[in-house]
């Protein structure tokens, strides 16, 4: 594609092709948003080529504030002194970076000569700064120019790490020959036996893990450039991303580095097949310890043989990981490439692309990386001066809230229990009095847990009948006191497990059970554990007691419950106003659970929008953005006047589109589906008869999307008991969207191949109808363009429900905590019409997907012609909404828009 640079407002603005209008508004404003530093929401329908505004609108912005900064750099190295704003000039320690004036940070009274003395010594270490930045940029910049250019580097440092591999695997079987003449067989026990045991704990204030490894530390040579993150919700909406900055104009020179999961980019094969994120993250970091130990043990000389160490990743090597570092930085890469070119390397994707983040222009990563503190830390992401593109925003209060809340079940709090008492019996005598006392608190917290909820600890959770059940909610500090662990310092506790990694040597510990150890007098007791452990987790494989061999493929087994557990007791840490305990008492001890529910998101937004430049949360609909202001931005302390909202009409002509509001079916029964009405006969044969119509003159496809799974299986049945199932299967093929998301795919191929094929043979079935659920599955993410949707139909509002307790505490919380504007409905109200209404658009936003689509959009209840209503559509399409009273009008407004857009031009 051809570059055609598009100036707007003075600014120069790359881009593939000649864009629309409301594209080059769209950069425009990003642009003022991220040079003034600001918050922006931004609207951008799907189809309006969201993705290419954002990338040339926020790689311009960048290109501009890199070459600002590297002019600036000259000059102050050339003239030892900063323009001011008045012509004046000041100092060079006073970079374009500090607000303060020398005045201000000089005490009172201060000599002269003690003034010009630190004066001095500012502008020398300035300028000393710049150079060396200079050369560590320069150096990146020839790094990366000879790998572009030469590569024979490539294979050379590749051939250079087979040649270690193999040098390494001749100094292990040399070892292994010359342990097994000595009698290796205690010494492997031993080793089996003291990875599980804890390190000593110094202290609650000593920073960093205690193994020294799970924290990784940048490249010494490497500071963070100002940089760009930009996050979605899934990996394929990343990867599409990706593939959009691949074919835009800044696809060559951006230095972008995608950032995901293990289980996305782990190489190993042995660490792939267990499957289970946190079981790959163990082994993981097992393999990392094993190669940090042997590193410190190959310093030291000691004077003792030492045991035979454990496997080490053969990916996790400096040098191939700064080759793979290099690489990545080389040209834009996806997931996928950047997977091959690890295997390539014989260096690991996960770390490689890690250990680049530092001098990376763009970084793309999944929400979960960006919006936890604690992923956002390990990861090597800093955020202070940068700026973060959030899109598909629209669920992102709830994305945030769902991160920071947890739930544990009565069964992983008795397993925990079991778990780690047996642990300490058999530990204990060499642990040391730290790690005793922290694990007795553990054990402690997880009894009185129990108790709570009404059970015993020592008692099997599956057959522990609760003599109280039902829900309960509770502030956070009345849950402790009830609880009596008040007297408990939970964000010790919570230090402590993080450092010590409890739950990782609690898991090797029962992951080994009875495969490590070699039977002795305490086999019986050990056997005994482990049937109590299978039987609270009935659906795991039982595990034979006999050593396991070495390379015998193994059942992996869930993560250690103490994981979750401590997900729970980090969230019992949260200020009191800013969450809720929920306790629910089911049947059985093992249905119970203990719940954390964050009221407040705001809480761990506010870090982001603190340090960060400018923060842009974008989406194809972000109607009504009055959640994102209030509970999100307002909450978090951002000013009113650093919020900055743009919001685009769509790119396709307005009459190729048709929004209808209709309020009652051809036999004049009027349509408002509340729960009490909703389950009416009459209801359901006037949604059928409607859609029976509809289907006459609507080509191709229709989708209906019911308020839940169970009101359309409802529907459906009465459909069928009543014939109106038939009536619509002749004219359309009837499709259901499936429960299980394994199915989804499936479905939506035989959909649109029904549709196709009617579409060449004619006859009287002219395409299909596919019932889908408002946040199933099919309302989010699913293209339904051209005649796969011709018509989108919405059958009643899809609130949320009410009597749920916690929604009940989130609108208490809003109402407390939010004001109420005059003539505005209170905020636990407005939060409930808001989230129907994003579910609502989010549906309806799935049939027009580009520039010559056409579609119908229908709202079947009385109750969307409301004006409230009706302001929290989308404006694109709220200014063209045709309320209709009767069905009659509403019916011959379809046929004629359908009639004449069919028609080929």
């Amino acid at each position: 594609m051809a570059n055609k640079t598009q100036e707007v407002g003075g600014i120069h603005f790359p881009f593939p092709f000649t864009p629309y209008s409301i594209q080059k508004d769209f950069m425009a404003e990003l642009y003022r948003v991220l040079e003034a530093g600001k918050i922006g929401i931004f609207e951008s329908p799907t189809g309006t080529g969201k993705s290419l505004s954002l990338i040339c609108g926020a790689l311009s912005w960048l290109r501009d504030f890199e070459q600002k900064k590297h002019q600036e750099e000259a000059r102050l190295l050339e003239t030892g002194t900063v323009s001011l704003s008045d012509g004046q000039e000041q100092p060079l320690s006073l970079s374009s970076s500090c607000t303060e004036t020398p005045d201000t940070l000089r005490p009172v009274g201060e000599p002269d000569w003690v003034t010009q003395f630190v004066q001095k010594k500012e502008e020398r270490d300035l300028v000393d700064r710049l150079k060396e930045e200079q050369v560590r940029r320069k150096k990146r910049e020839e790094r990366l120019q000879q790998i572009r250019h030469n590569a024979q580097l490539k294979y050379a440092a590749k051939r250079m790490r087979q040649e270690e591999e193999e040098m390494e695997r001749v100094l292990h079987l040399s070892r292994e020959v010359l342990a097994a003449g000595a009698g290796a067989e205690p010494r492997e026990q031993l080793a089996g036996e003291e990875d599980l045991v804890l390190a000593e704990y110094e202290s609650d204030e000593e920073k960093g893990a205690a193994s020294g490894v799970d924290e990784d530390e940048d490249d010494p040579e490497e500071e963070h450039v100002t940089k760009i993150y930009y996050c979605s919700r899934t990996h394929s909406q990343l990867a599409q991303f990706v593939h959009e900055v691949q074919r835009s104009p800044f696809g060559k020179d951006t230095r972008l580095v995608s950032l995901g999961s293990r289980q996305n980019l782990c190489i190993n094969e042995d660490v792939k097949t267990l499957g289970s994120a946190q079981l790959m993250n163990d082994r993981c970091m097992e393999m990392q310890r094993s190669k940090h130990e042997k590193s410190r043990a190959e310093e030291e000389k000691p004077k003792r043989r030492r045991q035979e160490r454990r496997a080490t990743c053969p990916f996790y090597g400096y040098e191939q990981l700064q080759l793979l570092r290099d690489q990545v930085l080389v040209g834009v890469k996806d997931i996928e490439q950047l997977v091959a070119l690890g295997k390539e390397a014989r260096a690991c994707p996960y770390y490689g692309s890690r250990s680049a983040i530092p001098a990376a222009q763009l970084v793309v990563l999944p929400y979960q990386m960006l919006l936890h503190a604690a992923t956002r830390q390990a990861a090597g992401i800093r955020l202070q001066g940068q700026v973060v593109l959030i899109d598909e925003a629209h669920n992102l209060i709830d994305t945030i809230t769902g991160i920071h809340s947890a739930e544990v079940s009565g069964s992983q709090l008795c397993q925990a229990h079991s778990q780690l008492l047996q642990y300490m019996e058999r530990y204990g005598k060499r642990l040391k009095a730290k790690n005793l006392m922290y694990i007795k608190q553990i054990l402690y917290l997880l009894e009185k847990f129990v108790t709570v909820l009404g059970g015993n600890i020592k008692q099997n959770p599956n057959t522990q009948s609760l003599s109280e059940t039902g829900t309960e909610l509770k502030t956070i500090n009345d849950f402790l006191f009830e609880s009596q662990i008040d007297n408990i310092n939970l964000f010790k506790v919570r230090r402590y497990c993080e450092r010590s990694m409890v739950s990782r040597k609690l898991f090797g510990f029962t992951e080994r059970y009875g495969t490590v150890l070699a039977p002795s007098k305490e086999q019986p007791k050990l056997a005994g554990f482990q049937h109590f452990l299978q039987s609270l987790q009935p659906t795991v494989t039982q595990t034979s007691v006999t050593p396991v061999e070495e390379g015998e493929a193994r059942v992996p087994r869930p993560a250690s419950p103490l994981m979750h557990i401590e997900s729970f007791l980090a969230a019992l840490t949260t200020a009191n106003q800013d969450g809720r305990v929920i306790l629910s008492r089911q049947g059985s001890l093992s249905q119970s659970s203990l719940k954390f529910l964050l009221l407040n998101p705001a809480v761990h937004f506010a870090q982001v929008v603190k340090e960060c430049r400018a923060v842009v949360i974008a989406g194809g609909t972000m109607q009504p953005v009055s959640d994102f202001r209030e509970q999100l931005l307002a909450c978090a302390g951002v000013e009113a006047e650093r919020v900055v909202e743009f919001s685009c009409g769509h790119v396709i002509p307005p009459d190729n589109i048709l929004p209808l509001v209709i309020c009652s079916g051809p036999s004049s029964q009027q349509l408002e589906f509340t729960y009490q009405k909703r389950e009416l006969p009459q209801m359901m044969d006037e949604t059928g008869r409607i859609l029976c119509n509809l289907c006459t003159v609507v080509p191709g496809g229709v989708v209906c999307f019911f308020p839940s799974y169970e009101y359309q299986r409802q529907v459906y049945a009465h459909w069928d008991k009543s014939g109106l199932l038939a009536r619509l299967a002749v004219r359309k093929k009837i499709f259901q969207e499936p429960k299980r998301a394994n199915q989804v795919e499936q479905v939506l191929m035989e959909y649109s191949r029904c549709i196709k094929c009617c579409g060449q043979a004619g006859g009287t079935v002219t395409g299909a109808l596919l019932l889908s659920v408002v946040g199933g599955k099919m309302s989010e993410g699913i293209n339904f363009s051209d005649n796969l949707g011709r018509c989108v139909v919405m059958v009643g509002m899809p609130y949320p429900n009410i009597k749920s307790p916690e929604l009940q505490e989130k609108m208490a919380y809003l109402d407390q905590t939010l004001p109420r504007g005059p003539g505005q409905p209170p905020p636990g109200k407005a939060l409930v019409e808001n989230l129907c209404m994003k579910a609502v658009n989010q549906s309806i936003g799935r049939a027009i997907r580009h520039q010559k689509d056409f579609a119908s959009i229908v709202l079947l209840d009385q109750r969307y012609a409301r004006p409230p209503i009706l302001g929290k559509l989308p404006a694109w399409i709220r200014d063209r909404v045709e309320v209709k009273a009767t069905f009659g009008p509403a019916f011959a407004a379809m046929r004629k828009f359908h009639r004449e857009k069919s028609v080929p031009s």
